[in-house]
């Protein structure tokens, strides 16, 4: 018997419902994604076992969503909701909305995670095109609730738009990883894109603006609020009306230098 084959017999050993959930186990070895009490949408999460690895890791004070066209049975830990829609639709993304209890503008996901993939054709190149969809729809949705320095995983197959959308989860993120779990089939084209510390900022790096410098930080910096982002001035002093370039972003504070 194959070695990937061990993974649906340790699966029915140990009470998973696929051999999916070792794919989540091992992205989560090597990314850390779970904190105890995160918040953590599954999206493509039937028939549940990557529901039931982020339950373990985010305890009985997290809470986990999961979404899938296909009906979930239920699952014991209290703190895993399910419910049932297409993604791509905007009544799922609404009931989604209600089901977080959030507003538009408000973020309380820590970690999104989607293993949604089309129904194969057999056509790669078609099968490729629609996976990059949902990809994008997993990440349409991390942008739209993901706290700020959070992250996002999201299966895709490899072809030809990869790079594309790599590109624009790493204009979002810290820094971006292409991960291929070891619990993926030898034949699968299947890799996931691990998106870490999302930035949610209102500048970006190269950005010049006029800032009020309103305190002073410990290294002697100049601290700049833009819509409630810090950003720390090199050589700038409290009350002073500074025009400066953004020349490093994080997803919790920035770094300018003056321009005059």
């Amino acid at each position: 018997m194959g070695s990937k084959d061990d993974y649906y017999n340790r699966a029915k050993q140990q009470g998973y419902r696929a051999r999916s959930a070792y794919k989540l186990k091992q992205l989560d070895e090597e990314a850390t994604l779970f904190e105890e009490g995160d918040t953590v949408v599954d999206l493509g999460a039937a028939p549940g076992g990557w529901l039931q690895v982020a339950a373990e890791k985010v305890g009985p004070q997290g809470r986990v969503v999961g979404v899938d066209f296909q009906s979930i049975d239920d699952l014991e830990p209290h703190q895993v909701k399910t419910m049932r829609g297409d993604m791509t639709e905007e009544q799922t993304r609404d009931r989604l909305r209600r089901e977080l209890g959030v507003e538009d503008d408000e973020r309380v996901v820590d970690v999104v995670i989607s293993d949604m993939a089309p129904n194969m054709t057999g056509e790669y190149e078609l099968d490729h095109a629609r996976s990059v969809h949902l990809a994008r729809t997993a990440f349409e949705t991390a942008l739209k609730y993901l706290k700020p320095d959070s992250d996002f995983v999201v299966k895709v197959f490899q072809g030809r738009d990869l790079d594309e959308f790599r590109s624009d989860v790493e204009a979002e993120f810290q820094y971006v990883r292409t991960i291929a779990p070891p619990a993926s089939r030898d034949a699968s084209s299947e890799v996931y894109l691990v998106g870490k510390g999302y930035t949610d900022v209102p500048v970006t790096e190269g950005d010049t603006l006029t800032v009020d410098i309103t305190d002073t930080g410990g290294e002697g910096d100049g601290i700049a609020k833009v819509k409630g982002y810090t950003l720390f001035v090199g050589g700038a002093e409290k009350g002073e009306t500074v025009e400066v370039t953004v020349t490093d972003v994080k997803p919790k504070f920035g770094f300018a230098e003056r321009v005059d």
